[in-house]
């Protein structure tokens, strides 16, 4: 009796357990805690400290955003589901943040509208990705794209050091503001450059 399996091996399990596919995992496994320690800190009163760890997680989850591209070029491990996962980990980490930091009214006043414009730029650009998806059009991510990624993770890593950060350097907090209007800026540009870029899609979809 032939006793060979025919059974297909499952793919998306194996092409999901990457290293870089584990450590985009690790970014969104990081929010919880970012945002559970500023929760503690802030609403509940707990130690300063809290925002140090909640600091320290951050930074090691940004730097995974490096990591994981890093690692997928060198050893070839790019996927379609790291390619759909990856964006979608650092909008969770940033809007998340962001929320955190409204409610801990470090983010208050019109630094509001820089917060508000980041999240709706990244609302946009993930829904025309998601429909341009649809059409097999294919929306890279520019350089610029990712000089804005990282002043957001740079501006929101000093408000989330905020009070406690402000012992140690002053104005720490009015860096991570200043930061975050600039990321907000490079946000309007990326944003409406992608727009531009997939605009002509959707027009030839219509006219199809």
């Amino acid at each position: 009796m032939n006793n060979v399996s025919t059974r297909a091996p499952v793919r998306g399990t194996r092409t999901s357990l990457t290293l870089p596919n584990i450590l985009t995992y690790a970014r969104i496994a990081a929010i919880p805690v970012v945002v559970g320690c500023i929760f503690a800190q802030s609403i509940l009163g707990g130690p300063l400290a809290l925002r140090w760890v909640a600091l320290a997680v951050f930074i090691a989850a940004a730097i995974t955003d490096f990591l994981d591209g890093h690692f997928a070029r060198i050893w070839d491990q790019h996927s379609a589901f790291g390619r759909m996962l990856d964006p979608i980990a650092d909008k969770l980490l940033v809007a998340s943040c962001l929320l955190m930091l409204a409610a801990d009214s470090i983010i208050h006043g019109w630094t509001l509208w820089a917060a508000i414009v980041i999240l709706c730029r990244e609302i946009l650009v993930s829904g025309l990705r998601e429909y341009l998806a649809a059409l097999r059009v294919s929306v890279p991510v520019t350089r610029l794209a990712k000089w804005k990624t990282t002043a957001q993770l740079v501006a929101i890593g000093f408000l989330l050091a905020g009070e406690a950060g402000n012992q140690i350097l002053p104005f720490t907090t009015e860096i991570g503001v200043s930061l975050l209007w600039l990321s907000a800026l490079l946000t309007m540009y990326t944003g409406y450059d992608y727009f531009r870029a997939g605009i002509h899609h959707l027009i030839e979809e219509d006219q199809a």
